[in-house]
């Protein structure tokens, strides 16, 4: 047994059994062990951020976290705008970065950097490997980290010589990461929240991670629908459950002005696991808190405590029965478009209507997919991922990771064309793997959402260079050929009808199956 043998034993002992990866010759003694071991599932990504945005959608899924394998500090460095996702969404996540040898980095060969310092800004933890009797200890401590309720994002670096080296015979069994009770709010915040929802003036409960789980949504469904409290989430969430008959919770719109009128009459903001909302980006004669200045703002709990017992004793505090009723969804009020040119609109009705029990929505749509949530509110039960951090080119390794985590699960994901090329290259992990993931590329050629902050700062009418910066033209993409490429079967359509059998076609089907939508 060597070091590379002992990182294996451990991480499994500790329920981390897929690693996504990206491997080079740094990580091959730990690519040799892994075929030592059936147990781990390994999934290759042909781009760093494919790896570690899989895991991201993995954890968010399976509700523990995934391994990831980079090679060295460069490697790591493409994986980072995902890493800063799954930072913000509070995923759980190890990462094993290989490095050189401890006896190699003083002759500063070509790949020679400072891993720790690209690690740091987008890790919660951050931790070297010095000998491979310390291997063991040192993952065990990182998956400790990475379980840490909400969740946090473990790197781990492995010099090659601490992986190749051996162990001697009887070697101590693999170390078991502890695993953390969830702490408990307090009752003078239960009160608080209580008072400020009794106060009889406008009190809106803000959600959180893990409060838009279906638990923590039934009592906060019966709060809102006793009390009259309203009920919005975070603009941007790692997991909510929706549909059927769950509680249904308005979203705190991205752009600024409708966030601050969604708010603008609010008392009493009762936080739970979530933050006091912040604009995304400062505007010339806007705020940055979107929350009136006026707002008393309350935290029921944080993200790091237990939220469905906070949301569940602040009902009993309220006096509201464990079987009283709560909030449901409104039946479905829009029409569903038969025939014409494809929209925005349209797909988002069509997917909303047509979407099968248990769906996992991925969705990273941008602009075109905003109206998505309104008319999926009455859809049948599925959870809804979405962008967290901001950094666009999660959707497509998104969803992949929670096929992977889900495999009886279809996966759908709404995906603006821009951000897609990103990290297109996990259509090839979804063709390999056999992934069941129904992709729908949003093609309106454009960085939509970029002429409208054109516009946010003043700029009417861009010209010609800024135009060419914002525009995916001349030539346009041509997703079908792109998905081809990767191994997976596509169709493009510019009509309602072709889109609607194009979209019941893919959610029949069995794997890998791309939409480009041409609207």
């Amino acid at each position: 047994m060597n070091g590379a043998d002992s990182l294996c034993d451990t991480l499994l002992a500790n329920d981390v059994d897929v690693c996504f990866a990206n491997p080079g010759t740094s990580e091959m003694h730990f690519v040799a062990a892994l075929d030592r071991k059936p147990r781990m599932r390994c999934v290759l990504g042909l781009f760093e951020g494919v790896v570690t945005g899989a895991a991201d959608g993995y954890a968010r899924m399976a509700d523990k976290p995934a391994a990831t394998l980079l090679h060295l500090g460069p490697g790591l460095g493409n994986g980072l705008a995902n890493l800063h996702n799954a930072k913000r969404a509070r995923t759980p996540m190890v990462n094993i970065v290989g490095d050189h040898a401890t006896y190699h980095v003083q002759y500063d060969a070509p790949l020679t950097s400072d891993v720790e310092g690209v690690a740091r800004p987008m890790s919660h933890w951050v931790k070297r490997t010095m000998t491979a009797a310390a291997v063991s200890a040192d993952a065990a401590e990182a998956v400790g980290v990475a379980r840490q309720s909400p969740g946090n994002i473990a790197t781990l670096i492995l010099p090659a010589d601490t992986a190749w080296t051996d162990l001697p015979d009887g070697a101590a069994q693999p170390v078991l990461a502890p695993r953390a009770e969830l702490a408990r709010t307090s009752a003078e915040a239960v009160r608080a929240a209580a008072a400020a929802i009794r106060s009889g003036e406008v009190a809106t409960l803000m959600l959180g991670g893990a409060a838009l789980r279906e638990r923590a949504l039934d009592a906060a469904g019966r709060i809102a629908r006793a009390t009259g409290v309203r009920l919005v989430s975070e603009t941007s969430n790692r997991r909510i459950e929706r549909g059927g008959s769950r509680t249904p919770v308005d979203r705190l719109p991205y752009p600024i002005d409708l966030a601050v009128a969604k708010l603008k009459d609010v008392r009493h903001l009762v936080l739970v696991g979530a933050k006091a909302p912040v604009g995304f980006f400062a505007y010339p004669g806007k705020p940055s808190l979107l929350a009136p200045p006026d707002c008393n703002q309350v935290v029921l709990a944080t993200a790091e405590q237990d939220l469905a017992h906070a949301l569940e004793w602040l009902a009993d505090e309220l006096g509201i029965a464990a079987d009283a009723p709560r909030l449901v969804p409104p039946a479905a009020s829009y029409e569903v478009p038969q025939s014409g040119k494809l929209t925005g609109a349209a797909v988002n009705i069509l997917v909303a209507h047509l979407l099968p029990e248990q769906a996992i929505v991925c969705d990273e749509s941008i602009t075109q997919g905003r109206e998505f949530p309104l008319y999926s509110a009455s859809s049948a039960p599925h959870d809804w991922l979405m962008l967290t951090g901001g950094a666009i080119g999660i959707g497509l390794p998104l969803a992949t990771g929670a096929a992977v985590a889900c495999p009886d699960r279809k996966v759908v994901t709404l995906q603006a064309d821009g951000s897609g090329m990103y990290t297109l290259q996990a259509l090839w992990t979804q063709a390999r793997e056999n992934l069941d993931c129904l992709t729908v590329i949003l093609a309106n050629r454009s960085y939509a959402t970029l002429h409208g902050e054109m516009k946010n700062v003043g700029v009417k009418e861009p010209g010609r260079n800024a135009r060419r910066m914002l525009d995916l033209q001349e030539p346009h993409l041509d997703w079908t050929h792109l998905a081809r490429g990767m191994g997976v079967e596509a169709v493009s359509v510019d009509t309602v009808e072709a889109f609607a059998r194009a979209l019941q076609d893919g959610l029949k089907r069995r794997g890998p199956f791309l939409i480009e939508a041409v609207i």
